[in-house]
């Protein structure tokens, strides 16, 4: 990341000393931001923590709209950050559920390998998973239809440390336990960076100011960094992944999946069972037309067109416009989704599908059109961005929050070194 010198606006920054409203300021209530609080107030007692949150709660964007799963980490290149964090948050994810009385489970799931073709790759899997510590077990067709009489596949891996739980509920036990003082309805709009510190204008005309800034906007994390005055060499391009769920919650006992692409960072059209009972299917992938572009009507001209204006969307376009053809066809096709789910589920119906809520993935993308596949952190003076952090990140919250907390607490101690050497 290249820095770009003072905040693209002025006149409201000034601070010394006691005029601080907090040491470390959040922006993004989600449950990276919030997970990012509570590592703070716990690595460091008497830091003082705010989080402004655009919304008027915790966790409506990507940590409330996603699947649920607790992800073992099986997917992730050994040694990459996705890989040590979701291995590690799992367990730690599920440990902090039990304390806090969140309902959980861990549930185990399937990878299912339904056409020859997957084979391979359902092997690399199993040799990632044991390369990345995590136990697999090999099944055949028969093994399969023990955990999931109604599956059907010529091989699968069962991953014993996957589960789920409500992470809109995690997102909120962090923020009453991080003791951060935590502002909903506050949507930043300026960011005036110095040598003295931060300060941040919300859009109702609140004014904080912190020694340190951390970027944990999710979907718009990309646009908060350049409001800093940072180049992030990225934008977020934004997918949305649609979702079923069935009327028949009996068909499936667990989690099923799919074996995936690894040119993708998505994992297919999986069946998850959820805490409730009831059983999701999905999500697919399509291009959204806003960054929270939950429907195909839901259009902001403004956000789409900075979309198509970096050169990365449309490189990606072209190099994957086939797989996205599919994943659109999909979309628009109830009974092409359920063709899609009849491969792991024979027994589905269209009839079957009823609409869920959609999800929107924050998805990092490069100038090249490169997906950034492993969670994106970079510095700049006095300020940390949290540039890519899709899926697996809710699973990973925890090992996230204390490694975002960790380059705060250390921007936090440089200020404060240098203020004492002058």
């Amino acid at each position: 990341m290249t820095a770009s010198g003072q905040g693209s606006v002025r006149g409201f920054g000034h601070a010394s000393g006691h005029e601080f409203d907090c040491d470390v300021l959040v922006i993004g209530g989600g449950i990276v931001g919030l997970s990012t609080a509570y590592a703070l107030t716990r690595a460091a007692p008497g830091t003082r923590v705010t989080v402004l949150e655009k919304e008027s709660g915790p966790a409506r964007h990507q940590t409330g709209r996603n699947s649920g799963v607790i992800h073992s980490g099986i997917y992730y290149r050994p040694g990459s950050l996705k890989a040590r964090f979701a291995v590690r948050g799992a367990a730690e994810m599920v440990k902090f559920c039990a304390e806090y009385g969140i309902a959980h489970q861990v549930t185990g799931k399937l990878i299912v390998a339904t056409g020859r073709d997957e084979l391979p790759r359902l092997h690399a899997l199993v040799q990632r998973g044991r390369e990345n510590g995590i136990p697999v077990r090999e099944l055949g067709p028969a093994q399969i239809m023990e955990y999931e009489p109604q599956v059907r596949g010529l091989a699968a891996i069962h991953v014993g440390t996957t589960g789920v739980c409500d992470f809109g509920k995690v997102a909120a036990q962090l923020a009453a336990a991080s003791g951060a003082d935590v502002r909903y309805g506050e949507e930043v709009a300026a960011i005036d960076r110095r040598a003295w510190g931060v300060a941040v204008r919300t859009t109702a005309g609140t004014v904080v100011r912190a020694r340190v800034l951390v970027n944990c906007a999710g979907l718009h994390c990309d646009r908060v960094a350049r409001l800093a005055g940072d180049d992030p060499g990225m934008r977020i391009v934004p997918f949305r992944g649609e979702y079923y769920e069935l009327a028949d919650p009996s068909l499936v006992h667990g989690l099923v999946y799919p074996v995936p692409d690894p040119a993708f960072p998505f994992l297919g059209v999986h069946l998850t069972r959820g805490i409730d009972g009831g059983v999701h299917v999905g999500p697919n992938a399509v291009p959204a037309l806003a960054r929270e572009g939950y429907t195909w009507s839901a259009v902001r001209p403004g956000e789409l067109a900075g979309t198509l204006s970096w050169p990365g969307s449309w490189r990606i376009a072209r190099r994957h416009w086939r797989y996205g053809a599919g994943e659109l066809h999909r979309s628009l096709s109830k009974r092409a989704f359920a063709t899609a789910v009849g491969r792991l589920l024979p027994a589905v119906r269209e009839s079957d599908l009823r609409p869920a809520a959609a999800g929107v993935r924050a998805q990092a993308v490069l100038r090249d059109g490169t997906l950034v596949d492993d969670f994106l952190i970079r510095e700049a003076p006095r300020t940390v961005h949290v540039l890519n952090a899709p899926s697996p990140a809710a699973t990973a919250s925890l090992p996230i929050g204390r490694e975002v907390a960790r380059r705060a607490l250390d921007a936090l101690s440089g200020g404060r070194l240098a203020r004492a050497g002058r």
